[in-house]
């Protein structure tokens, strides 16, 4: 049974999500001090965090950035406001997904549903480590390691590089990601893709591998496989 931690101030939209989600099985946890949100994440370690984005103290975006500096359990941001740049800013903060109010509860309960499937069954395969362009990339670690250093990626991140590596020197479309991502393409801007791959890039950019990650204007991404000398 997963554990969700809905941080929600509004008290009727809480209950109402919780009623739905505890119709699923799932253990349902609110916030009873906004204050100390992290110390209550911590007591409960959730398997994924639903959070609003206004909240009374501090924003989500605030208790976003508290959560990925010791975390990465997967986020769904809520939002009530219609502005473009709430997505952008919760996926370069490292949010999983996003959800803009008024929403029907279907299209919630299929979003917690496809990123609980992604971020805990997608490492079940065998293959755990995989060398490419010289470095290590563990599944189950979420790293990628070369003489240059290592690096620690989002759920979204490895499973993004997983799915170029299967298919390095080919093309992977952008409807495929998104839709092995997120599993319905209807609820996902386009830029969401793109912020995911671009913070994917700036980490392999610290351990020199970000050059082989390229966009195909129009199509898709490619993982190109460095040659060894």
């Amino acid at each position: 049974m997963f554990k969700l931690l809905l941080i929600e101030d509004d008290s009727s939209l809480f209950n109402e999500i919780k009623d739905r989600l505890l119709q699923w099985s799932y253990e349902v946890y609110g916030i009873s001090d906004f204050s100390k949100v992290i110390q209550e994440f911590t007591e409960i370690k959730p398997d994924l965090v639903v959070i609003d984005i206004q909240l009374p103290k501090y924003d989500g975006f605030h208790w976003c950035r508290m959560i990925r500096s010791h975390s990465n359990v997967p986020i769904i941001f809520l939002s009530s406001r219609d502005h473009p740049s709430d997505m952008v800013m919760s996926m370069q903060l490292g949010a999983d997904d996003f959800v803009q109010k008024p929403f029907h509860f279907d299209v919630l309960i299929a979003k917690i549903q496809a990123t609980l499937r992604r971020v805990y069954n997608y490492n079940t395969e065998k293959i755990t480590f995989k060398t490419w362009c010289n470095a290590t990339v563990d599944y189950e670690k979420n790293t990628v390691t070369n003489d240059s250093g290592s690096i620690e990626l989002s759920k979204n991140e490895i499973f993004i590089l997983k799915l170029l590596i299967q298919q390095k020197n080919k093309i992977v479309s952008r409807d495929e990601l998104i839709n092995r991502l997120w599993n319905d393409k209807r609820f996902i801007s386009d830029n969401t893709l793109t912020v995911n791959v671009n913070r994917l890039r700036k980490k392999l950019d610290e351990i020199e591998l970000g050059r082989f990650i390229e966009t195909k204007v129009g199509q898709g991404y490619i993982a190109l496989e460095e040659e060894i000398q």
